[in-house]
């Protein structure tokens, strides 16, 4: 399907409580088939199981939590300026969003493939697919960002984030039992590239109801006959950097926040390397950690709503503080069913409450800024601490990483209880 300005779907035509009402229930049900996707090819579960046929070193296969990410995050402050002169988004998301669901049917083909290929070439190849992935996410996460801070308003926006990611967690969740006992029936890789190739399908239903979004036209944030040039939208993000030290002392607990959330990707390797779990206790394993996001995006948000972002934040960090901690400690596999569950708690407060938290900086001019600010500087601490954790679990065992985490949590709560506040006003 062509993807046009004049798409019949990206206009707003109704009353704006039916629009809400339409908007909750197609990203709500867009969320759920991509989660499904990312279900059936976990990046916690199926992913790492993958590699695990072809290396059973830790950091090689801890690498797939920090190459995702480093696509997502790094392109989006380089979009800012463009999203600021649209006056309509959904044209945009609607291209970027297609190069992150193409991978998938790539990555069935790689898995289709493996045992004809090297080991390392077939490690190699996945990593270029998983940025693949990552890149196409992050060039629609700032236009999908501004474009709900459009149609949603403020005071609903952590339930609509919390909604379609619980409603994602949820499919998250049956997908990963699903493609656990795919592998456990088909193991191999044909297992994988059956799995990988459903997950391509599922994007492509999910697709199909994002585009069916309504959003008004209006004026863009900045004016294309004035905008800003690229140079001054870089001074402007200096000067929020220089000027905003809420904003800066938010970045340094999101920051401490990516070594708690790392270490659910070393949970599942942990549980196969130290427990002997298979493919459906791996699976098993995946589901809860989604069910605790499926559960906590809804909670967290309505809580953040009416009790603060910042704090209910700086609790799902200690919760993510406690996971590592029973992980640390944990005698067999069912214990680590608690540190992942705590673990999705701090994933929440980690990914999703920021989404919200951040368009409460700055005026509307700016928000693109913050947005690309806050992901393009957190990018690195994503990048950074799987690779760290892996390097730890390799030398001195899954322990030390595992201690790192709980630090990491205990950390980031601490800046968020004693150095952020609720933000607001404006940085020229």
């Amino acid at each position: 399907m062509p993807v046009t300005d004049d798409h019949a779907h990206v206009g707003g035509r109704g009353e704006p409580a039916t629009d809400l009402r339409h908007n909750f229930i197609v990203h709500t049900i867009d969320a759920s088939f991509f989660g499904l996707a990312l279900g059936v090819a976990s990046f916690v579960s199926v992913l790492p199981l993958f590699l695990d046929t072809v290396t059973d070193a830790p950091l090689a296969i801890g690498l797939i939590a920090s190459i995702q990410p480093l696509g997502w995050h790094l392109p989006q402050l380089l979009t800012a300026d463009r999203v600021n002169r649209l006056r309509r988004y959904m044209p945009t998301i609607l291209r970027a969003t297609t190069l992150e669901r193409i991978p998938f049917f790539v990555l069935a083909g790689l898995a289709w493939q493996a045992p004809h290929l090297p080991p390392g070439a077939t490690l190699v190849l996945t990593y270029a697919i998983v940025l693949w992935i990552g890149i196409g996410g992050g060039l629609t996460s700032t236009p999908y960002q501004a474009m709900v801070a459009k149609i949603i308003p403020p005071v609903r926006q952590g339930a609509f984030y919390g909604l379609k990611t619980g409603a994602a967690n949820l499919m998250l969740a049956i997908g990963a039992v699903g493609a656990g006992r795919v592998l456990e029936r088909w193991p191999g890789s044909g297992g994988f590239a059956a799995c990988f190739a459903a997950a391509g399908l599922a994007t492509v239903v999910s697709w199909f109801w994002l585009a069916r979004t309504r959003e008004p036209d209006a004026e863009p944030v900045v004016r294309l006959a004035s905008g800003l040039p690229a140079e001054r939208l870089r001074a402007r993000a200096g000067r929020i950097l220089a000027r905003d030290a809420n904003f800066r002392w938010f970045l340094v607990a999101r920051t401490c926040a990516q070594a708690t959330v790392m270490a659910a990707a070393y949970y599942t390797v942990y549980a196969v390397q130290r427990f002997g779990a298979g493919p459906a206790a791996a699976g098993y394993l995946a589901a809860t950690f989604a069910v605790a996001q499926t559960v906590g995006n809804p909670a967290m948000g309505w809580l953040g709503d009416r009790w603060g972002h910042r704090r209910t934040m700086a609790l799902g960090m200690l919760a993510g503080a406690g996971g590592a901690g029973i992980a640390l400690a944990a005698p067999g596999v069912l214990w680590l069913h608690a540190a992942f569950f705590l673990t999705g708690l701090a994933n929440v407060a980690a990914f999703t409450l920021p989404l919200a938290y951040i368009l409460r900086f700055g005026a509307p001019d700016q928000r693109t800024a913050y947005i690309g600010l806050s992901s393009s500087l957190t990018a690195p601490s994503i990048v950074l601490a799987p690779i760290v954790g892996g390097w730890l679990a390799g030398a001195a065992g899954f322990g030390a990483a595992f201690a790192v985490a709980a630090a990491g949590g205990l950390a980031a709560a601490a800046v968020l209880g004693v150095k952020v506040r609720e933000p607001g006003g404006n940085v020229a």
